[in-house]
């Protein structure tokens, strides 16, 4: 009768959507918690009767986020849900999503402050955050596009890759000597991206800009490639061996957080 009472109780609140809604939620949750589950297991944890349970689950099989396995009968999440995941994440605004990192990465540092974009053999500026009162003004802009091997950004994004990838990159690239400091050949690279990555973060010793240094970090998506980089340049006078390493402590932090945001999940983590 208690039994009867209740279904009877949960069959009248299914009829507020929102209320209903948080059910659907709810058997979605534990199933994502607790895998493969069957009828009883699910109802148990959800509070809910056999009966309301069993509709809540045609109802999202029906709509493709549940499935019934044939050989057990128990109940299990889709990937319908990772998928919606995945389109949301790749619809992030990286810029919007950066641009107070750069923002306060300028403040603390007094120092022009860029965010790029990996375009095949390039890099490409998609943000610039400038001192208000900077009396040496970069050359870099928004839309502007450089070579990935001359460049601080770009040399942290190669760290990442494989070996392949970044001779691929290489044999695609018009190598020109910018400066007397501009790397010209594949071995040199290869070497600094050994050094990348055992210390973390790139440097530009005015490879691509003379009287300019940067120091450059990757930013991982949620898929954990480096699609983005931070990069901060200054006129060489003003970026010691000893400030690059402070300056290189606040962008690996910026990075961790932007990267996080976009749902990087580190394997530390």
């Amino acid at each position: 009768m208690a039994s009867e009472m209740k279904e009877t109780k949960e069959k009248k609140e299914d009829q507020n959507p929102i209320q209903s809604a948080g059910r659907l939620f709810q058997v979605m949750e534990v199933l994502s918690a607790g895998g493969s589950m069957g009828l009883l297991e699910i109802s148990n944890q959800v509070g809910l009767s056999k009966s309301t349970v069993h509709r809540l689950l045609n109802s999202l099989i029906y709509m493709g986020y549940t499935r019934q396995e044939e050989s057990t009968g128990k109940y299990r999440m889709t990937y319908k849900l990772v998928n919606l995941s995945g389109q949301i994440l790749d619809h992030s605004d990286i810029v919007q999503i950066a641009h107070p990192y750069l923002v306060k990465l300028m403040e603390e540092t007094g120092e022009t402050v860029h965010l790029v974009r990996r375009e095949r053999e390039n890099i490409t500026y998609i943000d610039k955050v400038e001192p208000p009162t900077a009396t040496v003004r970069m050359i870099s802009h928004v839309g502007l596009s450089l070579p990935l091997y001359c460049t601080g950004v770009g040399k942290a994004l190669m760290a990442e890759m494989p070996e392949e990838e970044v001779k691929k990159i290489w044999v695609s690239s018009p190598i020109e000597k910018k400066t007397d400091y501009t790397i010209t050949r594949l071995e040199d690279l290869s070497a600094e991206l050994v050094r990348i990555r055992e210390r973390g973060y790139a440097r530009d010793d005015q490879e691509n800009e003379l009287g300019v240094r940067c120091v450059a970090v990757s930013i991982h998506d949620h898929r954990g490639k480096a699609v983005y980089a931070l990069s901060i340049s200054c006129p060489i006078y003003r970026l010691s061996d000893e400030r690059v390493k402070e300056l290189a402590a606040k962008m690996l932090s910026a990075s961790a957080s932007i990267s996080e945001e976009l749902g990087y999940q580190s394997k530390e983590d």
